[in-house]
Parts: structure tokens; sequence; C-alpha cells
């Protein structure tokens, strides 16, 4: 039976930690500034309801505020008028014969005492003339007895009757805007009690003046009718009577007190009334609530504003906050990069919020075993690599012993004594430089040393095929080297480059320092080698017939694993040329029990 291979389904794609760091960030910010402005707005809302209501209930008390302080001073002028009707009336019921010069007199002076008192004049109920001050010619034709103020006397006897305002046409070259105060009284003439209706002009631009001085916006204005609905003050009052502005007085008789929105206009105003005690007018105060609106549109554009700075302002805030919560995971996030890059040197900044912290330290605590370990490890290999190399230096020296007693043997058995002694003296100081008490750091004399000797063995074992030179700087004689560093280069020169050559070869070894750096070079005239070779021989995989093929690159190593990997080996080879080799090690002359103790 065929089982049915089951299919998998593809797993999503992990989003990288930096990304989702952001992620949290821009849900960190968004929630708090999101949640921050939404109370900001809720609480504007609320705050520009109660502020536009309570600018408007103001708006509206002003103006009512306003016409009642019109009202108040308009009752204490009709007062004051009513207390000169009252005392020109005392003058003339007090005086026996009202064609008396004392009383003319009396009633002359207060005329002057009152700038708004026009004129006093008494009358017959038939429209005689009995008293006029001051006294002057009277008009023609003026038709006393219909005019408004004489027949509210006649109909009304006992009421004080006021007249809305007026030009005076009773006497000639006076033509002032004036009210008149009229009603019945008794006086004496000749000695008998007769009636008469007495007459107290007063100007009207006292009234004029306290009802212009009202201000109800830019717009609004005040008028005054009085109870028969004629208006006694309009700031348009030509435009009234000329028909092109219309006022809605209707609804104004239902109020004696209070206020109302009218829309007969087309536009909405809005009405504010109050009555003048005793005589019955009316102050109406218009007010457009559009420009109450205005004070509106004033809070509008603050609150707007106010808004935009508010909420930009908690948004920088919300950046700047999520900011500071994401810093530490962001720090922890890059420390978690670099440890994945390969870099366990850099601890991680302990802050944030306790979770992060103790994050932190275990993530610290991590670093450091893994340090350790990794301490641990390298100088397990460099102590296992140390020996390997050891080893290596222990097989080359065996077989160099060897055939330089192959030799010597040779050389007694021809009889050449003085090339023996030659060659055993060398070899004893060449074996005696190598052992060097134990020590792996010599001066850069010895190692000089040690390679001629090793030079003055081999050119007799290849019977002088071969001549040397040998140039050391003084700076460079006392600076410090690892030992056998020359004689496997040397070495290798003498194999690979001048033991097949027919012609006569010529090593030249030189040591200098230059600027921080110790430089050693071995240059031959041999045969040369290809790129190929040269990696060969710096990797060990290279054997000629004599050689070991491990000597170039024990030293390459042993210098690296002394002083890193800026230092060691340089070769530059051309065929038939000849071959440099260049040692590049750090110029150090009184450290060398310190670097002894790094190397042992």
């Amino acid at each position: 039976m065929k089982i049915p291979h089951r299919r998998l389904k593809p797993r999503a794609p992990r989003l990288p930690m930096s990304f989702r760091l952001r992620s949290i960030q821009t849900i960190i910010t968004a929630t708090f500034a999101g949640m921050t402005v939404l109370v900001v707005i809720l609480v504007s809302i609320m705050l520009y309801n109660k502020f536009s209501k309570t600018a408007e209930e103001n708006a509206y008390l002003n103006i009512q505020q306003i016409i009642e302080q019109v009202n108040y001073h308009l009752e204490l002028y009709v007062k004051g008028m009513q207390d000169i009707y009252a005392v020109v009336e005392q003058q003339i019921d007090q005086t026996p014969d009202v064609s008396s010069g004392v009383l003319r007199e009396q009633l002359t002076t207060l005329l002057h005492t009152r700038e708004d008192l026009v004129s006093v004049a008494l009358f017959t109920p038939e429209g005689r003339l009995v008293l006029d001050i001051p006294n002057a010619e009277m008009r023609r034709n003026t038709k006393l007895t219909e005019q408004s103020w004489y027949e509210s006397a006649r109909e009304v006897p006992q009421k004080l009757s006021f007249s809305p305002p007026h030009i005076q046409n009773l006497y000639k070259g006076q033509y002032k805007w004036v009210v008149s105060l009229s009603r019945m009284i008794e006086y004496r003439d000749q000695g008998k009690v007769k009636r008469g209706i007495l007459l107290v002009d007063v100007n009207f631009r006292t009234i004029d003046e306290l009802s212009r001085k009202v201000s109800l916006g830019k717009q609004g204005y005040a008028y005054i009718i009085d109870e028969l609905g004629n208006i006694v003050y309009h700031p348009q009052q030509q435009l009234i009577y000329a028909g092109l502005k219309y006022e809605n007085l209707e609804p104004v008789f239902d109020y004696a007190y209070g206020s109302y929105i009218d829309k007969s206009t087309g536009v909405p105003r809005y009405i504010t009334i109050r009555t003048v005690q005793p005589i019955g007018w009316k102050i109406v105060g218009v007010a457009f609530p559009d420009e109450i609106v205005t004070t509106k549109q004033d809070l509008n554009q603050f609150i707007f504003w106010f808004l935009v700075v508010v909420i930009t302002a908690v948004v920088l805030l919300a950046v700047f906050i999520s900011a500071k919560i994401s810093q530490p995971l962001r720090r922890l996030e890059r420390s978690v990069q670099s440890v994945g890059q390969g870099d366990f040197s850099t601890p991680i900044y302990v802050s944030g919020a306790y979770e992060v912290v103790q994050l932190s330290k275990r993530f610290n605590f991590m670093l450091h075993r893994i340090r350790q370990l990794m301490d641990q490890i390298i100088h397990e290999q460099e102590a296992k690599r140390k020996s390997e190399l050891d080893v290596l230096q222990s097989q080359i020296n065996p077989h160099f012993l060897y055939n330089t007693l192959n030799s010597v043997i040779r050389l007694a058995e021809k009889g050449k004594k003085e090339e023996v002694v030659t060659t055993i003296t060398s070899l004893s100081k060449f074996f005696r430089i190598s052992l060097s008490k134990g020590n792996t750091i010599i001066t850069v004399e010895e190692e000089l040393e040690h390679v001629r000797h090793y030079l003055i063995i081999q050119k007799i074992r290849y019977k002088h095929k071969f001549n040397y030179e040998i140039q050391c700087d003084e700076a460079a004689r006392s600076c410090r080297t690892l030992k056998l560093i020359l004689q496997p280069i040397v070495e290798n020169a003498i194999y690979h480059g001048i033991e097949k050559m027919p012609d006569e070869g010529w090593i030249s070894i030189s040591a200098a320092v230059q600027g921080e750096q110790l430089v050693l070079t071995v240059k031959d005239n041999g045969l040369g080698m290809t790129p190929q070779v040269m990696d060969q021989i710096l990797s060990g995989n290279h054997r000629s017939g004599s050689g070991s093929g491990v000597g170039v690159k024990n030293v390459n190593e042993r210098i690296r694993l002394c002083y890193g990997k800026p230092y060691g080996l340089h070769f530059a080879s051309e065929l038939e040329e000849g071959t440099s080799v260049t040692i590049t090690l750090p110029a150090v002359s009184d450290r060398a029990e310190e670097l002894e103790r790094g190397i042992s």
C-alpha cells in the first residue's frame, strides 16, 4: 500500500529583530499618541461647548445690561423732566395772577438754569396763548389744537403726557428738536380760577446722546418707541421714514421686559426690551447673533490651533518616550548582532525596565562565559600548535646533524683536516645558539651568528658552490627576535634556488630597523620560483629531495603566533632571476623577558 506524502505548509518567514523592534516602537507611539489625542479632543470638545455656551450667555447678558443701563439713565432723565414740569406748575399755582411780572421772572430764571429746557407756555382750552417763556412772536397757522401734546392734554387731563420728538413750530425763528410735556392745570387770572394747558418743551438732544452711546457690537443698535408704537429715537430714523428700513414692532408690544430672537427680516436678531417708567416708552436693543458667532469662530480657531500644537507635542513626546522605552532593546539588538558577527568583546549597557535589565545581565554573563571558553580554546590551540612546532623543530635539527656528520666523515676520509675542524667548530656553535639556554627569544646579532655558522657548514658541504654576505645595521643588532627563523629561509634558498643551478650561487642576508619594524631580508640569485611553488612552501606542501618541506611554514606560523597576523614572511621571486624573502617583526629591544613569558 502506497502511503501518500503529506504536503507541508511553508513556514512564514520570520521578521528580523530590528523590524520587530521598530514595530513595537510604532505600536507604543501610536497607542500613546492615539489615547492622548483622543482625550485631548474629548476635553477640547467639552471645553468648547462650555466656553461657547458661556460666551453666548455672557454676550446676551452684556446686551441686557447695556439696555438696562440706558433704561436707567432715561428713567432718571424723565424723572428730572417731571420735576421741572412740577416746579413750573407749582410756580403758576402759587401766583395770584398769571400775568404777574414776578412769575415771568421766576420762570425765566428757571429756563436759564436748565440747558435742556427750551420753552414754557400756557394755553386756554381753546388754544389762546396766556403765558410764554421766553416771550417770542408765535407763528400763524400752527394748527395748535391738532398737535399731539394738545390733544393728549385735553383727552387725559390728569395725566402728564410726553409727545414723540418733533420740530418745535410754535415760535418764529425756532426749529428745535424737542419733546413736549403737557397737562391740563388750573391758574388764576385777575382773581378768577381758570383751566388751561401747560406746555413744557425739553430739548431732545440729551435723549439722543444717551441713545447714541449704546453699542451692541459692530452692527447692533437700540431704538425707542412710545406707547402707541411711534418711534421716539432710531439711529436710522431717516431710512425708517423713507421706507428703506423696517422694524417688526408687533412682538415688541408683547414684552414690557424680556428678550427674544426675531427672524422676520431673514437675518436672526436678538431683541432685548425694557420699559421706561412712568411714561411707557420702550427701549429696544437689537443685536446680531452672527457677531456672537464671531466669538465662537475665534474660539474655533483657538481650539483648532490648540489641538494642532497639542497633537504635535503629543506625537513628538510619544516618539521620544517610545524611543526611550525601546532604546535598551535596540542596544540589546545591536549587541546580539555584534555577537552574531563574531564580536564578543563589547558588553551590553544595562538599563531600562526590570525585564530588560535582567535580560541584559544574563546576556552579559553569557558573553563572559563565551569569552572564557574562547580564550580557553585559543590557549589550548596555541599550546597544541607550539607543541607541534616544537616537534617539527626537533625533526629538523637531527636531519641537519645527520647530513653534516656525513659530510665530516667524507672530509676526514679525504684528509681535509682544516675543513673538518671548521665544520665541527661551526656545528658546535650552531647548536649552542640553537639551544640558547632554553630561550626562544634571542638578539638579532645572535640569530645572524647562528645562520652564519649554518652557511659555513653548507658552503663546505656544497664544495663552495655559493658565496654569501651578512649585513646588519647597528640599531638592529640589539633587537629581539625569535630564534632559528633565518636558517630555514637560507636552507630553502640553497635547496630550491642554488643547488640545481650550474653557476655559482650568491646569498645576501641583511637586518635593519624601519620605523617600528625589524626587517630581515634573505636574497639569492637562484633559479627562482613560480607563485604556485611559493604558496606550497608557505603552506608546507612542497618538498625537495633534501629539505623537510616544513621549515618555512614553521617560521611563518611561529612569527604570527607570537606577534600576530601583520607580521611574517613575504616572498618575491622571478624564474632565472632569484628569490627575495622579507621577514617583518616588531622592533623590540628591551622586552625580551615579557615576550619570553608570552611565548613559553
